[in-house]
Parts: structure tokens; sequence; C-alpha cells
């Protein structure tokens, strides 16, 4: 991996975090394209670590609603069911990082996406803000987020999901999500590189550095322009994006 490597990768994370297309999945597919070593321990670290740089961005935008007592509990308790799972499955998880996977997880997921949206066209929904969603709602979502763990399925993608099973309108279950992803990330990132602290050299500590700095200024922009989108349009746009992605990469993958 050199600078230009570094760089591509993490405007893609910056852009895609957020999107219901999976930011893992696009670094994978990316990485396999520009020829960088896919079982080197430094380059799945780095695919995970530079989410830190959406952590960021998330906290910049959205600082005061982590002010809220109610809410970071909520938060804690939809983070449960990806953090138990991720602290058993964690060798299984990095085994699953493979062009194959992402590949098959990319058009699944965008083909429940389109179904899902289908199906709640015209249908109102029941949670119109933060505030309403219950305990039991936050809980189910993170049950969601946990099948994220399997690359090219989209931790956002699957959060929103989730969010809109559960009678949220889509403003509400994508900023849940984005919040969601705070605590999630950031303590998956942590655990990653406490297990893999060996290969962080100082060539690949400045490689860190940059990719957390292009990865939150392109989050910033990544997220604004998805909020403003959702207020106008359904989620199917993304579904069909994931099939096409998914489709092309198969015929360069296998």
């Amino acid at each position: 991996m050199n600078i230009a490597d570094v760089i591509i990768l993490s405007i893609i994370e910056g852009i895609t975090e957020f999107l219901p297309i999976s930011s893992t999945g696009h670094l994978i597919l990316a990485s396999n394209l520009l020829g960088i070593n896919q079982d080197d321990n430094f380059t799945k670290s780095f695919q995970v670590v530079i989410q830190l740089g959406a952590i960021l961005a998330v906290l910049a935008l959205f600082w005061r609603k982590f002010l809220d007592y109610k809410l970071l509990s909520k938060l804690f308790v939809a983070f449960l069911p990806a953090g138990i799972c991720g602290l058993f499955f964690y060798n299984f998880i990095k085994r699953l990082f493979h062009p194959h996977t992402v590949v098959y997880m990319l058009i699944i997921g965008g083909i429940l996406f389109i179904i899902l949206e289908l199906f709640l066209k015209n249908k109102p929904s029941k949670v119109n803000s933060l505030e309403s969603i219950s305990y039991k709602k936050a809980f189910y979502i993170g049950c969601f987020q946990a099948l994220a763990m399997i690359p090219g399925t989209s931790r956002s993608g699957s959060t929103i999901f989730g969010g809109l099973v559960l009678k949220l309108n889509r403003k509400i279950a994508t900023e849940f999500s984005f919040l969601l992803a705070v605590p999630t990330m950031f303590i998956a990132s942590g655990y990653d590189i406490y297990k893999n602290i060996d290969s962080l050299n100082t060539q690949n500590f400045l490689y860190i550095l940059l990719g957390l700095f292009v990865t939150f200024i392109f989050a910033i922009f990544a997220i604004k322009i998805l909020l403003k989108f959702i207020s106008n349009f359904s989620y199917i746009a993304f579904g069909v994006y994931r099939i096409i992605v998914g489709l092309l990469f198969y015929f360069i993958v296998f």
C-alpha cells in the first residue's frame, strides 16, 4: 500500500460509510482492483480503523445529540448485539473479508432494500423523532446492525433497513444509524488496533493519520448530501446501485 492507495481508499470510505452500500465492501473491492494484498493484516486493519474519521464527522455535525442521556443509553442498548458478536466471532469475521462475500451481500442487500421500499410505499411511519425510539426498538435495530459484520452487507444499510422495518421514518432511521456508528466504530477500531498493534510501524501509523483526515472531510459531505437526498427520495436507488455494482464485480472477481 502506498500514499495514492491510502488517499483513494480513504475517499471511498468517507463517501460510502454512511450510505447503505457497504463501505467495507467497496474498500475490499477497490483494494482488489488496486492490487493491494487482502491477506495483509495492516490492510484489513486500515479498512477498519479509518472509520474513525467518519466517527469524527458525526461528532462534528451531531455533537449536541450526545448530550442527551436517554439517547446515549438507547445507543448503548443498540450497540450490544454487534459488540457481543464482534467479541466472540472476531477471527471468523476477519476470514469473511473477501471479494466473493462482498459481491453476494451487495446483490442480496440491494434486492431486499427494493422489496422493503416497495412494501412501505405510501404507508405512514410510526416513529418520527429520536426521542420516540423505545429501548426495545433500539435493541432490534442493534440486531440488524450485527448482521453488517458480514462484509458487503453495510452497517448503515442494516441499521437503516431495521429502522424502516420497525416503522421509523427515513430521516430518523438515518440519523439513528449515524449516531449508532459512533460507539460501534470507535470500539471496533480500538479493538482492531489492539489485536494488530504489532503491524503498526511508523509508516503505517502515518498512513492511518492521512486516512483519518481524508475520510473525515469526505464523510462530512456524504452525511449532508444523504440527509437531503432521503428528504425527497426513497432508498430504492441505493438498492439498484448495490445490484449493479455487485453484478459488475461478479464478472471481475469470479
